[in-house]
């Protein structure tokens, strides 16, 4: 019997993650035991030599592992691009985020904004100085801790306004989803796999990324809040 597969993630990809690697196993592949947690720390894990076969974290999380040398070369692969969703408390009113001017309005309105570690809460925090308003927000902001999804704060109504990748926020009971982000604001994080410098099964490693990477795997990811990783991008 083969020895499972180890594979360290984020949290934002664990639904995701989990599906692709019980498909892939159901062709006869090994089992991968998935451990999600926090993108920094599952990223200072692999950095300090900790045993996994792959890790899944954003691109440019891999690409810090990579140059590093903490990854076997090579060997990555772009799995999914993930967009960010906005979410209210169920039964609350809800705000018009269609456009970039409504969505500013209705952040401007918000009494407390919660928002996500990692590069779509740095990318929103981009936005806000864009807009002119890190000044004003500054005392309604409120991150999640990491591993917290963002979704419990607006449940648990700590925040009125909530931004995080879809695929964290869908599925969460006591919010509402509002909707992606207007186009023209739109922000969308791209999560890539790799199999690490010290994997004990580099090659069936390899060969997990590679199903998670191609095209049999889209409908998966459409179902988990993601969609297949976007050339143009």
């Amino acid at each position: 019997m083969s020895t499972a597969l180890t594979l360290i993630s984020s949290m934002a990809t664990r639904h995701l993650l989990t599906a692709l690697a019980e498909a892939h196993a159901g062709g006869g592949a090994p089992a991968t035991r998935i451990e999600s947690v926090g993108g920094v720390d599952a990223a200072r894990r692999v950095q300090e030599g900790e045993a996994f076969d792959l890790v899944v974290l954003a691109a440019d999380a891999i690409a810090r592992l990579d140059a590093a040398g903490r990854l076997k070369p090579g060997s990555i692969r772009p799995i999914a691009d993930s967009s960010v969703a906005i979410a209210v408390r169920a039964g609350a009113a809800r705000p018009d985020v269609a456009t970039e001017a409504a969505l500013r309005a209705a952040v401007l309105q918000a009494r407390a904004i919660g928002y996500s570690t990692g590069p779509s809460g740095t990318a929103l925090m981009q936005l806000f100085e864009r807009w002119g308003l890190a000044d004003t927000l500054k005392e309604r902001l409120v991150q999640a801790r990491p591993g917290v999804p963002v979704g419990s704060l607006v449940a648990s109504g700590e925040v009125e306004l909530g931004f995080q990748q879809l695929s964290e926020l869908q599925g969460l009971d006591g919010i509402t989803l509002l909707s992606g982000m207007p186009p023209e604001v739109d922000i969308v994080s791209r999560f890539s796999g790799a199999v690490t410098a010290n994997a004990a099964q580099p090659d069936a490693a390899q060969a997990l990324l590679d199903f998670m990477a191609g095209p049999a795997a889209d409908a998966l990811k459409r179902r988990h809040g993601m969609h297949a990783v976007q050339a143009s991008r």
